[in-house]
C-alpha cells in the first residue's frame, strides 16, 4: 500500500495541509511541536480510526473546531486506487471509502496497515501494564474484527460488573448473569492473544537477531491474567472469587489484567536490558507488527518513523534499513535532515502546521 496524497483539516494544530507523495520515502523536518507527529497520527488513522497518541477524540481537534477530517488517495495492492475520508467528531466519527460510508468498522479493519515506530515505544518495556495491553488490542483488532467484537463485549461486562459491585449489596445471581456474558468474550480474547502474540513473537526474535546480528536471543512472553479460553472454567474462578471482588468492589481476574514481557537474553529488559537493548527489542517488535500486518492482509504497511531514527546509534541505523521491507513506504520525522547513506527523501519542511516541499535530498 502506498500513500499518494494526504489530506488534513482542523487536525490538531493543521488548518489545512494536502500533500502529494511521488516516492516510497518521505521526510518531514522541523523543530519540535510544529506537527511532524502531528502529520503521522493522521496518516496512522487510516488503520482503524485509532490515534497511537490518545484515546480521545476531542484533542484531535483543532482549538474552536467541532470537526476534523483526514482525506488519502491510496495506491492498494489489493484495491486499486482508493479513497478514504475520516471524519472526526468530538464523540463519534465517520468513515468513507471511495464515497460509500462504512457503516460497520469490522468491515473496514485489515484494510489499511500502517505502523508506528515511535521513540514512545520505550513505554512497551519500561511503562505500566495498561499501555502494553493497549498496543496489543490496537495491534490485533486492527485485523480482525472478531478480536475488536469480542474486546468490546468484554468490556461493556465487566464496567457493567464492577458498577454492580461498587453499589455493594450485589447477589450471586446478578454477578453471575454478567459472568455470562464476560466469559465467551474473555474466552475468545485469550485464544487470540496465545495466537497473536505467539505469531508476534517469532518474527519479533527474528528482527532482533537481524538488528543485533545475534548476539542474543529476544522472547516476547504473554502473561495471563488467567490462561485458560475456556468458558466454564472463567466462569468457575469468578465464581470463587465473587467474595474478594465484592469486599474490593471491583473485578480481579480477567484479560483486563493481561500483560507481556519483553526479554533478551533470558531476561526481562525491563529491568536488565541496556537502553540500546531496550530500543532494540521494541524496533523487533514493531518490524514483527508490519510483517504480520502484511501476512494478515495481504498489504504492505505503511511506516510511520516519528523522530526515531536520530535516536540510533549509526550501526544500528543501518541494520534497521537494512531489515525493514524495501517495498514499503516509509513517512518519517525529525529536527534534521537524514543521513545521506540512507537513500534519496522527498523532504517537507514543517514550521506552526504548514507544510513546505523542499527538493528531495
Amino acid at each position: 500500500m502506498r500513500l499518494r496524497t494526504l489530506t488534513l483539516r482542523h487536525f490538531r494544530n493543521v488548518a489545512f495541509a494536502r500533500l502529494d507523495f511521488a516516492g516510497r520515502r518521505q521526510f518531514f523536518v522541523g523543530q519540535n511541536g510544529q506537527g511532524k507527529t502531528n502529520l503521522l497520527e493522521a496518516a496512522g488513522y487510516l488503520t482503524a480510526a485509532r490515534s497511537f497518541r490518545t484515546a480521545e477524540s476531542a484533542t484531535l481537534l483543532m482549538h474552536g473546531q467541532t470537526t476534523a477530517a483526514v482525506a488519502c488517495t491510496l495506491e492498494h495492492a489489493r484495491l486499486g486506487e482508493t479513497q478514504v475520508t475520516i471524519k472526526v467528531h468530538r464523540h463519534s466519527k465517520e468513515l468513507w471509502c471511495d464515497q460509500t460510508r462504512v457503516t460497520r468498522l469490522a468491515d473496514y479493519l485489515g484494510k489499511f496497515p500502517t505502523v508506528v515506530f515511535s521513540s514512545q515505544d520505550l513505554q512497551l518495556v519500561r511503562g505500566a501494564p495498561a499501555g502494553r495491553r493497549r498496543w496489543l488490542d490496537l495491534t490485533l483488532a486492527a485485523m480482525d474484527g472478531s478480536y475488536l467484537q469480542a474486546l468490546q463485549t468484554y468490556t461493556r461486562a465487566l464496567a457493567e460488573r464492577n458498577a454492580l459491585l461498587k453499589k455493594g449489596g450485589a447477589v450471586a445471581a446478578q454477578l453471575e448473569a454478567f459472568e455470562r456474558v464476560l466469559a465467551p468474550a474473555a474466552a475468545e480474547l485469550i485464544a487470540r492473544r496465545i495466537a497473536g502474540l505467539q505469531a508476534l513473537g517469532a518474527g519479533m526474535a527474528a528482527g532482533y537477531q537481524k538488528l543485533c546480528e545475534g548476539t542474543e536471543p529476544a522472547a516476547l512472553v504473554y502473561a495471563p491474567d488467567f490462561a485458560l479460553p475456556d468458558v466454564e472454567a472463567l466462569l468457575a474462578r469468578w465464581a470463587a472469587g465473587r467474595a474478594r471482588d465484592l469486599a474490593l468492589r471491583s473485578t480481579h481476574t480477567g484479560p483486563h489484567r493481561d500483560d507481556f514481557a519483553l526479554k533478551v537474553g533470558g531476561q526481562e529488559a525491563k529491568d536488565f536490558g541496556s537502553e540500546g537493548q531496550q530500543r532494540s527489542v521494541v524496533l523487533a517488535l514493531r518490524l514483527a507488527q508490519a510483517a504480520w500486518f502484511h501476512t494478515k492482509s495481504g498489504v504492505r504497511p505503511v511506516l510511520l518513523a516519528d523522530d526515531v531514527l536520530g535516536e540510533l546509534d549509526p550501526g544500528r541505523r543501518r541494520k534497521f534499513w537494512a531489515t525493514i521491507d524495501p517495498e514499503s513506504q516509509v513517512l518519517a520525522t525529525g529536527t534534521a535532515l537524514p543521513d545521506a547513506e540512507l537513500g534519496t527523501w522527498e523532504i517537507f519542511r514543517v514550521k506552526d502546521g504548514d507544510f513546505q516541499p523542499e527538493a528531495s535530498v
